[in-house]
């Protein structure tokens, strides 16, 4: 029981070996089937390729390193304490627990790569650590 369904440019089959009963289903018919050229249809748009989107992509994004990486998670933290509003609800909102964990890793990242960083990303590293630390002391002491 092949089983087939068009809706806005997508085609659904069934490609499963056997049937609902548990029977074999018949391995000729269904290849034939599937040699269909695709149709395109107004409102189904091609992914874009090439140059062209990934000029767009990287002239967006910062360049991918230990001390962006590191600044991406305090921005986190402080995010958690409140000090950006989500930028849905334009609420800000305290998570402490989530800016304990977010501190936790950073704390952990300091250990795993113990002997590895060169002095100014040990420098951030230490710095921001030092700095989410007191800052969670002072929201656990203001609560």
């Amino acid at each position: 029981m092949e089983e087939e369904k068009k809706d806005k440019g997508f085609v659904i089959k069934d490609r499963r070996l056997f049937d609902e009963s548990g029977a074999s289903r018949d391995e000729k018919a269904a290849p034939a089937e599937e040699k269909r050229p695709s149709e395109k249809t107004a409102d189904v748009q091609e992914p874009q390729t090439g140059k062209e989107s990934s000029e767009t992509e990287d002239a967006t994004l910062p360049e991918i390193n230990f001390a962006g990486f590191i600044i991406s998670l305090g921005t986190t933290a402080m995010y958690h304490f409140g000090d950006f509003p989500d930028p849905v609800t334009k609420e800000t909102r305290r998570n402490l627990p989530a800016a304990k964990q977010t501190v936790d890793i950073l704390s952990i990242l300091k250990t795993k790569t113990e002997g590895n960083l060169d002095d100014d990303e040990r420098q951030l590293l230490d710095g921001l650590l030092y700095e989410l630390r007191m800052r969670f002391v002072k929201e656990m002491t203001d609560k």
